[in-house]
């Protein structure tokens, strides 16, 4: 396998099961917090903390800044339910 791939496949591998936008030295998941996944999109693999969403957001897209995706830093990822109650967010696109 090309060492480019293997980086790639390091990187992504080193973002799964870390929470967005948590901080580098305090990666993982809170116990008494709700979590969903994101799928997809270049956020795969992460963990979106929705303990504190109201109601009414609940189950509503949500729109993350990154800098990992299409548009680069500056860039967002846009991210909704796989279903109403889903636990599972997929990646609908990158925005600029």
């Amino acid at each position: 396998m090309p060492d480019a791939m293997l980086q790639i496949m390091d990187e992504l591998e080193f973002m799964r099961g870390r929470v967005y936008g948590a901080d580098h030295d305090d990666p993982g998941p809170r116990s008494g917090r709700a979590y969903v996944e994101l799928v997809g999109g270049p956020l795969d693999g992460l963990l979106l903390d929705v303990t504190d969403r109201a109601d009414h957001e609940a189950g509503r897209a949500v729109v993350l800044p990154t800098e990992i995706g299409r548009y680069g830093p500056g860039g967002y990822a846009t991210y909704a339910p796989r279903s109403s109650g889903s636990r599972t967010y997929e990646w609908r696109g990158d925005a600029p």
